[in-house]
């Protein structure tokens, strides 16, 4: 396994909440809330457990993008590295999921183009810090 720069590793991971603040915040918000069934207004029910799993599943993740990247990635390796990533494992994922629950191609479209970004923004983050 290769050494990690975790600093970069967290910023990552942290980037992701900040993307995730404002795609799910005022980019997407109404639109996710109508196409996901959810009131927009309602808090979670459990939010530190809701952040708190969001946050380790983006560690975990910006951890495994950058033993995958390795130690020092070339920035455009790495942006490219991120973009696929994010649109042929992750969106398509979400597109097998979502088409059995019967989910709108408008979800689909706003979970996958977060995820497709945020791994962007990992390459981004890994391929500048090393």
């Amino acid at each position: 396994m290769p050494a990690l720069n975790w600093f970069a590793v967290v910023a990552a991971a942290v980037s992701a909440f900040v993307l995730g603040g404002l795609w799910y915040g005022p980019l997407f918000k109404n639109a996710w809330c109508l196409e996901a069934g959810i009131d927009p207004n309602a808090a979670p029910k459990h939010p530190a457990r809701v952040f708190g799993t969001a946050f380790i599943a983006s560690l975990l993740a910006a951890a495994g993008f950058a033993v995958y990247l390795g130690p020092a990635p070339a920035l455009p390796v790495a942006l490219h590295a991120g973009l696929a990533v994010g649109v042929a494992f992750v969106a398509t994922s979400f597109a097998i999921n979502y088409a059995f629950a019967q989910r709108s191609l408008k979800l689909w479209l706003i979970d996958g183009g977060y995820h497709t970004v945020q791994f962007v923004l990992y390459g981004l983050i890994l391929g500048l810090w090393h």
